[in-house]
């Protein structure tokens, strides 16, 4: 069982940065793909940013690439999502996930095994 923290969201204005992080329990945390969803109000999870479980790949949306960087920290158990140049079509609940299987680029929640709570990031004109 892994359990997963997120932190770090906030309000902001459009063109700030802001650095989530997802911290877990679990010792064998470098075995599993680590994987960050959004939820805007009223929309689905979308799949954000992926990373493998040594931190030597990683996959982003195309709303994203290029704002965002997904990294890893396997002897902290932490990875972290920097955000940069927001905007307030980035305004969601942003959730990090795991999988043992090692996806990390695919788009399906029910893909992922571990889910944590959430983070509330808010961009404002």
């Amino acid at each position: 069982q892994v359990r997963l923290v997120e932190s770090g969201g906030g309000l902001v204005q459009t063109g700030d940065s802001l650095r989530l992080s997802c911290a877990a329990s679990e010792r064998t945390f470098s075995d599993v793909s680590v994987v960050w969803f959004r939820r805007a109000p009223g929309m689905e999870r979308d799949y954000v940013a992926g990373i493998s479980q040594a931190g030597h790949s990683e996959y982003y949306a195309e709303s994203v690439k290029g704002r965002f960087t997904i990294s890893r920290d396997n002897t902290r158990n932490t990875v972290y999502l920097d955000m940069n140049d927001l905007t307030p079509e980035d305004t969601a609940v942003y959730y990090c996930a795991a999988s043992v299987r090692g996806t990390y680029s695919d788009d399906r929640p029910a893909t992922y095994n571990y889910w944590g709570q959430g983070t509330q990031v808010t961009v404002v004109s």
